[in-house]
């Protein structure tokens, strides 16, 4: 009876394995136009088509795609894209890349197989959504889930960054409006109080918003009920400002003060309602309340969602802009944003063989996968629509 473990085989000296090398693979991208209502945004700027046709790839483009980003058809043909007016051989490209999710119509027309790059807006999908996609075996990836290597959502930071400045700008806009603006100057003049500011939540869209509102010279009071969250703002600001968790009476006290207020609230399913009917009696006349957070349902009771065409509505002597999607509004800034963040994870895509092996090798990339060959991988998705879910760990190895 032998005593070693190993057949006399298994002894001997092995040839040795070496590891193959990644075959790059040529992509082949749609670009269709957005037709969801208040969307002018687009996913690749020309200079990052540029960029792509240069590596060898092809981008066909449907005509018009970029013009409310104020990017011309010949733009992106001098950048090497095929710009098409013929939607059916868009979609019919083997990866695509939208900022909205795909209608039920978009993904009838899409082929068997395809890639889809896209936002997701979980609370805006319904079951036949995924249904249709798993029906067609498509892979999809969701911008809002694609993590970075530190563990951050490099889209919804950005996006979020866009929303928190915008929401000042835009509160300064309406406090010169002509109707019903009390023609207060944003910012401090010798000899004149500053602009008061209440900013409600302490995260991403909080802290741009705490930046612009300060480097405008206005007080910033800053409130949420994470200390760890208005510590790292303090800390992020490299400016002391008043921050206190939400304590009704010194909520009321700071809102009854101020000039602006912004809702930047996050929740799970809907964000908290932290601003009552009845403390907005109290704020001042010709006050502006600018609610981020309408897009899971919006932190002021007196919100009501608005549109980019008509977007305030006056309650109890306050002006309200309730506008989801914000970013939109700033179409060439959020596309340049979207844009350097896609280009680098497509050309990586390309240079590692495809989407199959990249997901082996990008951990951030693969987070962002919900439904990989049309079976669901995500389970916060699997929870919500009661669908069967698969790990992507099992599925990609």
């Amino acid at each position: 009876m032998s005593l070693t473990p190993f057949t006399k085989q298994q002894l001997l000296p092995q040839e040795e394995m070496l590891e193959i090398s990644l075959q790059k693979s040529e992509l082949f991208i749609g670009i269709p136009k957005e037709t969801s209502y208040q969307e002018r945004r687009i996913c690749l700027t020309p200079d990052a088509v540029h960029s792509l046709t240069s590596h060898g790839h092809r981008i066909l483009i449907e005509s018009g795609a970029g013009e409310s980003s104020s990017y011309s058809d010949k733009e992106y043909s001098d950048a090497g894209a095929e710009v098409t007016n013929d939607l059916k051989k868009v979609l019919s490209c083997p990866m695509l890349l939208k900022v909205e999710p795909p209608t039920m119509k978009e993904i009838e027309m899409m082929n068997s197989n395809a890639i889809i790059l896209s936002a997701i807006q979980l609370k805006t999908r319904k079951k036949e959504y995924f249904e249709a996609l798993s029906k067609k075996k498509i892979t999809a990836l969701a911008f809002e889930y694609i993590k970075d290597e530190d563990g951050s959502y490099p889209a919804v930071k950005t996006l979020s960054e866009i929303a928190g400045t915008a929401s000042i700008l835009i509160a300064s806009e309406l406090m010169i409006h002509n109707q019903f603006g009390k023609g207060l100057l944003f910012g401090n003049i010798t000899g004149v109080p500053p602009t008061e500011v209440v900013i409600i939540g302490a995260g991403t869209v909080g802290e741009f918003a705490a930046k612009t509102a300060l480097g405008l010279g206005a007080s910033v009071k800053v409130f949420d009920n994470s200390i760890t969250k208005l510590r790292r703002l303090q800390n992020n600001l490299n400016h002391r400002v008043f921050t206190s968790t939400i304590q009704p009476k010194s909520l009321l006290k700071a809102l009854r003060r101020c000039d602006v207020a912004v809702g930047a609230m996050r929740g799970k399913d809907r964000c908290p309602v932290v601003v009552t009917d009845a403390m907005v009696t109290y704020m001042k006349k010709s006050a502006v309340v600018v609610d981020v957070s309408i897009d899971t349902g919006g932190c002021f009771e007196t919100s009501e969602i608005t549109t980019h065409e008509k977007p305030t509505f006056i309650k109890h002597d306050v002006i309200h802009y309730c506008v989801p999607n914000i970013p939109s509004r700033y179409s060439k800034t959020a596309s340049l944003s979207i844009s350097n963040i896609i280009t680098p994870y497509l050309l990586q895509i390309a240079e590692e063989g495809g989407i199959e092996s990249s997901l082996r090798y990008n951990k951030g990339l693969k987070n962002g996968v919900y439904l990989y060959h049309g079976i669901l991988t995500n389970k916060a998705i699997g929870d919500w629509f009661d669908l069967p879910v698969n790990d992507i760990n099992l599925l990609v190895f």
